[in-house]
């Protein structure tokens, strides 16, 4: 595919109040999800949920892309439908996650390295003939004693490379997400300082690979302190230490930033996003998004709880904070927004 139409597909997904849906949860951490709430974890279960979301109205109002499983990607709806195709339908651009998860690294305690190139070329073949026109792979890079090392960030950075690079031969725009996770009591400028490593690690291996940077999207980690952490930084403390890292490693030609949650509370990933275009929407090279999972879907699954009556009501909670990112993006979001009342303007 062309260098042209990959970057107005980028140009898409990044477009407007829009962001990524991240529906792409592993048939595994779908049904840990389910039994927290008590939902029944099997295929028809999951078929059913991710229904629920294609099917909520009003979503390509605030979703440009959604990101799907191997699983999802090949389901209908209750009347037949593709997924794929109720997606194409509402303006959402259809996505594949396609790394087969991470794995311990050998020889190197704590640290892992992502799987999944065996066999991606002709994965993304298929994928792209199911309608998808972007893909995910994501590598985990974790903070703790002497970790992570330089041999496990340049492997994943490798990886990411690969990956992107068979993303675009195929003609699919690689979504890369190399993720410094916020497991351990790491401070907010520890993580600034791993976030800047593996950015710099990622781009130089991006640019080894002769991957085109302008279409291509970067799904990274907001810079945080750990979870174990005592430090509790304002929204403002954490855009600037995210957007200072950004712009010392993301090179201008990338179109599109598109933040993963992290296991960030829905509201603080909401206001996070905001703060950062207000303090420096006029100094990003780039578009700068959201591309969450369970900061978007937990409201709507914790009501739905398997139960058809319910169903409304989870498509509602579910809109409500896509719309509430949709104002993020715009630097506009403010937390009247989170009262069930509010009426956002169409």
């Amino acid at each position: 595919m062309s260098t042209t139409t990959l970057k107005d597909i980028a140009g898409q997904l990044m477009r407007d109040n829009k962001g990524l849906l991240a529906m792409d949860e592993s048939t595994h951490t779908c049904n840990k999800r389910f039994e927290e709430v008590g939902i029944p974890q099997t295929e028809e279960y999951r078929r059913k949920y991710r229904d629920l979301i294609v099917n909520t109205p009003g979503l390509g109002r605030y979703i440009s892309g959604a990101i799907l499983f191997d699983e999802t990607i090949k389901q209908s709806a209750d009347d037949g439908t593709p997924f794929v195709n109720i997606l194409q339908r509402n303006g959402i651009i259809p996505g594949i996650k396609v790394d087969e998860g991470a794995i311990p690294m050998v020889g190197f305690p704590g640290e892992k390295i992502t799987e999944g190139l065996d066999g991606l070329g002709d994965r993304l073949k298929n994928y792209y003939n199911r309608g998808a026109r972007f893909a995910k792979w994501r590598a985990v890079i974790t903070i703790g004693a002497e970790i992570p090392s330089a041999t496990c960030i340049k492997a994943n950075a490798y990886t990411l490379a690969r990956y992107a690079m068979f993303c675009q031969e195929a003609g699919l725009v690689p979504i890369v997400e190399p993720e410094v996770i916020m497991d351990g009591g790491h401070s907010l400028e520890k993580c600034a300082e791993v976030t800047t490593e593996v950015l710099h690690a990622v781009f130089n291996a991006l640019y080894q690979h002769r991957v085109d940077l302008e279409g291509m999207i970067l799904k990274p980690n907001m810079v945080l302190p750990g979870e174990g952490s005592a430090e509790k930084p304002s929204a403002n403390q954490v855009a600037e230490a995210t957007i200072k890292c950004f712009l010392r490693t993301v090179p201008a030609t990338v179109p599109g930033i598109a933040f993963l949650s992290g296991g960030q509370p829905a509201e603080l990933a909401s206001e996070r996003l905001n703060q950062m275009h207000v303090q420096f929407d006029n100094v990003m090279p780039w578009g700068l998004t959201f591309s969450y999972s369970r900061a978007v879907q937990q409201p709507a699954l914790e009501i739905w709880k398997g139960k058809d009556e319910n169903i409304l009501e989870a498509q509602q909670a579910l809109l409500h904070r896509v719309a509430c990112n949709g104002a993020a993006k715009l630097g506009k979001y403010n937390h009247e927004m989170e009262s069930a009342d509010y009426k956002f303007q169409e």
